[in-house]
């Protein structure tokens, strides 16, 4: 008799277990399905009705709230529970960098998207704004017409909205990995990912030290270049070159935020200046960025060039890429780092072809995994690398452990 409730017990505890489990999955399937929550923050009327109706036209997006100050944004953000808010910077009672600092400390599942001025100032709020974990911002127009501004929004808004979901899946995926690992492994210790095997393999086949760093990125960029480029040593000894897909006026913002930073020297570039190591020069936004031959032949200058955009995008990475390729013959390092599309890959087949080094950032630590996806899937990354370890692999190809070993 006892036999038989024991089995009856068994199976309802099985039974209630699977239901759980059934139950757990149901939700996050239904929190996926659910639409993107968008709460709009901006103190001009004209900017909130613009916002609300570009995102109330997009499918599986919903606004749920609109506020006018980030004390107000504050309130509803634990009512209304949204996903994301588009905020403004630059609004009275509580600004829009203040509504950073508390929603990282109160509510750090929700991601922000800033709307920032086409001025000096909006840009160097905008660094900080992404310092402080926004996850992209979008440049306010003005058009002087209401239709074509919000066409403009639109054109802005979408990819960074689809970017934004793509990368919750992916944390979300992640997190996961990382939970079953944990119960599968109980008390061990998570280790972040390391460079890969391949990796190793390739870097011994190192025979020259690199003279120049190519870098391009894109979304999450600038707050990647603020963890990565500190770690880069004052004495690298060789220039580096940074293709950053920005709007004019923000890239000056960007550099002289990161100069602020870094051991190195950090700057816009300018056309027609000589290559000097130890500086990393940034393509002004709105402009190309290549390096060309000095007239004695030895010596690389900059060239700033209104050529046409590539990859839709001006600075493109590619362009960039290319002129290093012919001009540093086995000699350079290639860098793609977070960021949406696919700019830099084509750049980085000729670099690979002519012999340079390639690194990618991983998956884990890139805002947007598009730019890096690419190039791997390409066949041409040598090091895939999480960001805390992108500057020490950068080092590496410069100065090359057991290089003059190899050399003999």
């Amino acid at each position: 008799m006892w036999m038989k409730s024991f089995w009856r017990k068994s199976r309802s505890i099985v039974f209630y277990g699977i239901l759980r489990l059934f139950q757990r999955d149901r939700q996050k399937v239904i929190e996926q399905m659910r639409p993107l929550r968008v709460l709009v923050v901006d103190d001009t009327a004209v900017y909130r009705k613009i916002v609300s109706e570009v995102l109330g036209e997009l499918p599986d997006v919903e606004v749920v709230g609109l506020a006018h100050n980030g004390r107000i944004a504050m309130s509803k953000i634990a009512a209304l529970k949204p996903d994301l808010l588009t905020l403004d910077i630059e609004m009275p009672e509580m600004s829009g960098l203040e509504v950073l600092s508390r929603i990282k400390k109160e509510a750090p599942e929700v991601g922000a998207v800033m709307l920032s001025t086409l001025t000096r100032q909006g840009g160097e709020l905008t660094m900080k704004a992404l310092e402080l974990g926004a996850f992209d911002f979008i440049p306010k127009p003005d058009e002087g017409n209401i239709d074509k501004n919000r066409e403009v929004v639109t054109k802005a808004m979408v990819p960074i909205l689809n970017a934004f979901v793509r990368r919750r899946e992916i944390k979300a995926i992640l997190n996961h990995k990382v939970e079953h690992s944990v119960c599968k492994q109980k008390n061990k210790t998570l280790k972040s990912p390391s460079v890969s095997k391949t990796a190793a393999v390739n870097r011994r086949r190192l025979r020259m030290k690199s003279e120049i760093i190519g870098i391009g990125v894109s979304t999450g960029g600038p707050g990647a270049l603020a963890l990565m480029l500190p770690r880069i040593p004052a004495d690298l000894g060789v220039p580096i070159l940074i293709i950053q897909h920005m709007p004019p006026v923000f890239t000056q913002s960007l550099a002289k935020s990161l100069n602020a930073k870094c051991s190195i020297k950090v700057r816009e570039g300018m056309d027609g200046e000589p290559l000097q190591s130890n500086t990393a020069l940034i393509a002004p936004g709105g402009k190309q960025m290549k390096v060309v031959a000095g007239a004695d032949g030895l010596t690389r200058i900059l060239r700033v060039t209104d050529d046409p955009p590539e990859n839709s995008c001006r600075p493109s990475v590619d362009y960039l890429f290319r002129s290093i390729a012919h001009h540093y013959v086995g000699r350079a390092t290639g860098v793609i780092m977070t960021g949406m599309g696919s700019d830099g890959t084509l750049g980085l087949k000729l670099m690979k072809r002519n012999g340079s080094i390639i690194i990618a950032q991983d998956e884990a630590t890139s805002t947007v995994f598009g730019m890096p996806k690419e190039a791997i899937a390409a066949g041409v990354v040598d090091v895939v690398a999480p960001l805390e370890n992108i500057a020490d692999e950068i080092c590496q190809t410069v100065r090359p452990k057991g290089a003059e070993r190899m050399l003999a």
